[in-house]
């Protein structure tokens, strides 16, 4: 452990060691590397439970108490002068993609690690304990749902549920968590929280596009998932003449164009996107007689959301009309928008503009363990740039000074909700 050193620092010019924190990185990237550059390490795999390993040694070293609960999620306490005040919580998580980056979350969790390495460094103590979590398998690319951690500990769904997803060899969340030893006692959500900041790479392209150093994020986008089906009739490619056609694909391809025109009908922040489609028959010289995609919706509010599913399926519902082919939209998955407390986001606000980082609101675009926090606390996050706005991508990449600048302001949030022991 850092032997704290009592200081008359000036909280003002407080700032976290970035070398340390950028070193600590990369340790923890060496776990699962990629020949790309990138890196693997699945949730709750041997390469996991390693990451784990480290990053709890880490804590310890920092003096900080260590609990897991029942799902895995992982908690590390710095000891505040009040420890009965709940504690004032920053975190992510450190499963990644199977072609992950080396920021994209770790980057919350060691980002927290190094906040208490710095006030250790200080000799600075704070009225409420400071926490750094660690929530299980957030990525959702070995098991579903995503956010299982942070979502059990918030009852978005029960423990159960979760414990009885499987990957595609059959492996239990359960299986794992006790193979591995990451199976705690305490019951996912009673846990206090005082206040939760999330610190994390933005996964998109507007920070670097404005030549901005934080993001101040205001709330998380809403997210409708749809499957569409255009079901038309297979018809030889040839003979049939194109006024007496029934062209599934044509009709469909005007509905993806649709999706598109429907967020730019929504701005600034609606999104549409088609991702999958699946054609039948898939023939080089057949008529398409029925094609099934995806539609992807997102705004920044439960409102929006409402509007633009009204707005598509009105769309689809006119085209139908004109063309006589069947469109059958179904709502398949939903997660609702979800805005961050306002004393949070001014706080990272506060905390920018005090650290002379040029800074702009930002809402995320994916969601993040915030989302199941700000239902149980007040929650925010800061956002840095990652660079061409690549992330799950061995690729991704952040720069070090960046990496350091929220890390700072993030440092300056937690102490305002902390509040620093004179």
């Amino acid at each position: 452990m850092d032997t704290p050193t009592p200081t008359t620092t000036d909280i003002d010019k407080l700032r976290v060691n970035g070398e340390r924190l950028w070193a600590s990185l990369m340790e923890l990237a060496q776990i699962g590397a990629t020949p790309k550059g990138g890196v693997c390490r699945l949730a709750l795999t041997d390469l996991d439970r390693q990451g784990r390993d480290l990053v709890t040694r880490w804590a310890r070293e920092a003096g900080m108490g260590v609990t897991i609960d029942k799902i895995g999620n992982g908690f590390m306490r710095r000891a505040g002068r009040n420890n009965q005040l709940p504690p004032i919580m920053t975190g992510s998580h450190i499963d990644t993609q199977p072609t992950g980056g080396k920021f994209d979350g770790n980057y919350g969790v060691l980002a927290g690690i190094e906040v208490v390495r710095t006030l250790n460094a200080h000799g600075i103590e704070t009225e409420a304990p400071i926490e750094v979590a660690f929530w299980t398998n957030e990525e959702g690319s070995r098991f579903v749902p995503v956010m299982m951690g942070s979502g059990v500990f918030a009852k978005a769904f029960t423990l159960e549920h979760a414990y009885a997803a499987t990957d595609t060899e059959g492996r239990t969340v359960r299986g794992e968590l006790e193979r591995i030893g990451y199976i705690g006692e305490q019951e996912p959500g009673e846990h206090p929280i005082g206040a939760y900041f999330e610190t994390h790479i933005e996964q998109g392209p507007v920070l670097e596009d404005n030549d901005k150093t934080i993001g101040v994020v205001s709330g998380v986008l809403g997210i409708r998932w749809y499957d569409c089906t255009v079901t038309g009739m297979e018809a030889h490619a040839g003979p049939t003449p194109m006024a007496l056609r029934k062209d599934a694909l044509q009709v469909a391809s005007q509905l993806m164009q649709e999706v598109v025109a429907c967020a730019q009908r929504h701005r600034p922040h609606g999104r549409g996107t088609v991702g999958m489609v699946q054609v039948h028959p898939n023939s080089r010289n057949v008529i398409p007689g029925r094609v099934k995609f995806s539609i992807d919706l997102r705004n920044a509010t439960c409102a929006d959301c409402d509007s633009m599913d009204q707005d598509i399926r009105a769309v689809a519902a006119r085209l139908s009309a004109e063309t006589g082919l069947p469109i059958c939209i179904d709502l398949v998955s939903s997660y609702p928008a979800q805005c961050f407390h306002s004393d949070c986001v001014d706080a990272v606000r506060r905390a920018a503009a005090k650290l002379g980082y040029p800074h702009m609101p930002v809402v995320s675009g994916a969601g993040h363990d915030a989302v199941y926090m700000a239902r149980l606390a007040p929650a925010g996050m800061v956002f840095i740039p990652c660079k061409d706005g690549i992330s799950h991508n061995e690729i991704e990449d952040a720069k070090p000074e960046h990496i350091t600048a929220g890390c700072n302001v993030l440092l300056h949030a937690m102490l305002e909700r902390a509040r620093v022991v004179c």
